[in-house]
């Protein structure tokens, strides 16, 4: 079997956490001889975690971020004389450093590699300047960006291809590869779990997965329905402004925390104990999280983001809605008071979840990689 060195922007694997990557690797390790991954540095409190599953080994930086595309270099080419890897994967993101170094790399060793593009910053909304100039700059750089690389893989079908595309980036070049994998024996109805909330929303909390606006919709719509309660998943850096913003407007008794929950059974249960999932997203590849909660039975509501485009038809199998706290507040009150349209895109949000059974999938991004070499 062939050799595969993944460069990411991912830690959580070296702190010891069991993400998406962790579980996409314990399928994907077996398809491959051996599997090293060069990641950013993780603190040495953190750090946690060398190898995992036998054959995959993680490389985390000594060094600041500033300097990862010298450890890129360093490393990579180390591992290269010792196990003469196949072919890299390169998740690419601003400020570049992964390109960078890989470029760098590539240059001495000409190891073919992917360049993975999972979401574009800032695309298609912005959530602050950070992001719009993140987003200008990847319309810059992703041409020079991709030059070298033999692929492009993408996530969705039309909105990163699309965007790629009037950035300069060959077509040809462009490969969708999803990067949905669903535990559908994890995601999926439990009948059992009582319909304690009206809405569920999950992700990092951060100001471009739109739970502000969220939390301005359910003070909307507060004003129809008193009670409407949800439940948000996840923590992050936004975590105390949020709480923050909820005491201020009275929403203490309707808005609840649940933090970050440690398995996926314990997320598939909170997707359960709500009637609707929403989306409000800025910008994302995915999200995976709507699709885990559409794998669960639940309706979702979001914005025109990401796979979504490629999965959700509206007024069919979902609801799309704009950023605006005034639109996302309509659709909630719409949704919550239909609940036999509830069921029906429950119904179909399932379906389509179907497709993206964990194993089946992850199998074909390695075969899909494995064309490549």
């Amino acid at each position: 079997m062939p050799k595969l060195l993944m460069i990411t922007g991912d830690r959580s694997l070296a702190a010891g956490k069991r993400g998406a990557f962790y579980n996409t690797l314990e399928e994907f390790h077996r398809y491959w001889e051996r599997v090293d991954i060069i990641c950013p540095q993780v603190k040495s409190r953190e750090l946690k975690v060398e190898s995992l599953f036998g054959n995959v080994y993680l490389h985390p930086s000594p060094w600041p971020l500033i300097f990862q595309p010298r450890w890129i270099f360093k490393k990579g080419k180390q591992i290269y004389r010792d196990q003469k890897f196949n072919l890299m994967t390169v998740h690419e993101f601003p400020p570049f450093y992964n390109g960078i170094g890989s470029r760098i790399l590539w240059n001495m060793i000409k190891v073919p590699y992917v360049l993975e593009i999972h979401h574009i910053p800032g695309y298609p909304k912005a959530a602050n300047l950070k992001e719009k100039v993140y987003c200008r700059l990847m319309k810059f750089f992703v041409k020079f960006d991709s030059k070298k690389a033999i692929a492009v893989r993408v996530v969705n079908r039309k909105e990163t291809p699309d965007f790629l595309v009037k950035a300069g980036v060959a077509r040809e070049k462009i490969k969708y590869i999803p990067s949905m994998y669903i535990d559908l024996d994890v995601f999926k109805a439990y009948p059992e779990v009582a319909k304690k909330y009206d809405l569920v929303f999950a992700s990092r909390l951060e100001k471009n997965k739109g739970i502000f606006n969220l939390v301005s919709a359910v003070l909307m719509a507060k004003k129809q329905m008193p009670d409407i309660k949800l439940l948000i998943v996840g923590s992050g850096p936004e975590k105390m402004n949020l709480e923050s913003r909820i005491k201020n407007q009275g929403l203490e008794n309707n808005i609840e925390f649940s933090g970050w929950l440690e398995t996926s059974y314990d997320v598939a249960k909170a997707y359960n104990s709500a009637k609707v999932f929403v989306n409000p997203s800025f910008n994302e590849g995915g999200p995976r999280v709507a699709l885990e909660a559409m794998a669960c039975g639940l309706p979702v509501i979001t914005t025109r983001v990401g796979i979504m485009h490629d999965l959700i038809k509206d007024g069919e199998s979902g609801l799309f809605t704009d950023w605006e706290p005034k639109a996302i507040a309509e659709k909630i009150t719409y949704l919550l008071g239909q609940p036999e349209l509830q069921k029906k895109f429950g119904q179909a949000g399932q379906a389509v979840a179907m497709q993206f059974e964990r194993k089946k999938m992850i199998r074909n991004y390695a075969e899909e990689l494995k064309k490549i070499i």
